[in-house]
């Protein structure tokens, strides 16, 4: 690996747990260089600004997520409801919410055009239907990509709900509910 992304891959790594430890509100690229060993001008250098570096944190911790889908969802064996609640478990977990109100904030930056923000939108939805769909097929159901997109947005919009209102009952059973409805989808015709 050079040495240039080699620093990069470590600045980004401490950033990630910083930001996983105390969120992002009002976080200088100052403050943030501070906590984990380097300067302002090292984050400039290497990603281009506050923006860039969020953006990167988003992207760096989305692929983790994706990469790590193996190790959450449970065996082959288990029901396509278990595989999903056992995501849905993971996601929502407490721990992931800095990262993922991060993720909220920046997206909805990107989406209003924001300067640095907007290379998040490249294959913000596209990366996760692959696998997604992949794990759908293998569980019966023919096209996994549009139910894939479905489940992509179901998700992040009751982890959105999750942050906003902190109902844990509430939205744990709107995803149970989802999940009940494709459940019934895949069952085997009586």
């Amino acid at each position: 690996m050079a040495r240039g992304t080699d620093s990069r891959r470590k600045l980004l790594d401490a950033a990630i747990a910083h930001i996983a430890n105390r969120g992002i509100s009002d976080l200088s690229l100052r403050e943030l260089a501070a906590a984990i060993g380097t300067s302002h001008r090292m984050l400039i250098h290497h990603f281009g600004g506050r923006e860039g570096l969020w953006v990167a944190v988003v992207r760096e911790v989305e692929a983790r997520q994706r990469a790590g889908l193996g190790d959450v969802v449970p065996d082959p064996g288990a029901s396509l409801g278990e595989a999903m609640r056992a995501w849905w478990r993971h996601i929502s977990d407490p721990s992931l919410w800095p990262n993922e109100r991060l993720f909220f904030e920046i997206y909805g930056q990107a989406l209003q055009g924001r300067p640095g923000t907007t290379e998040l939108l490249d294959g913000i939805v596209d990366a996760w239907l692959e696998p997604a769909a992949t794990a759908l097929e293998a569980y019966g159901i023919a096209d996994g990509r549009p139910v894939a997109r479905l489940g992509v947005a179901v998700t992040r919009g009751l982890l959105l709900d999750l942050l906003a209102t902190g109902a844990r009952a509430e939205v744990d059973a709107a995803m149970d509910a989802y999940i009940a409805l494709l459940e019934a989808e895949t069952a085997p015709a009586a």
